[in-house]
């Protein structure tokens, strides 16, 4: 099993209003890639950080192995979720992929 942890941070230029709107969007629309994708075992994002936090967003994805790994980050679902709701709206992306 390999277990996929995304951190993003949204740009700072959106508004309170746009940040509540682009954050919903992002939760929906990984969230919704569960059973889509071979070898993906469970997705859930995370969007209420303590004040703490740097970071807006969190991914936490897990995968059958590094090979379904590599699926995921090219199948067609995935990279219009990340194209269409993600990638346009952050600025800073943190990645973590390990073995468990």
């Amino acid at each position: 099993m390999v277990k996929h942890i995304i951190l993003w941070k949204l740009k700072d230029e959106l508004s309170s209003e746009e940040k509540i709107s682009v954050i919903k969007n992002i939760k929906e629309q990984l969230e919704s890639l569960d059973g889509k994708i071979p070898g993906l075992t469970g997705i859930i994002v995370r969007t209420e950080p303590l004040a703490s936090s740097n970071a807006d967003v969190m991914l936490d994805s897990t995968l059958e192995s590094e090979e379904a790994l590599k699926g995921y980050q090219s199948h067609p679902e995935h990279v219009k979720v990340a194209d269409t709701y993600v990638r346009p709206y952050t600025e800073v992306r943190m990645c973590m992929d390990y073995e468990m």
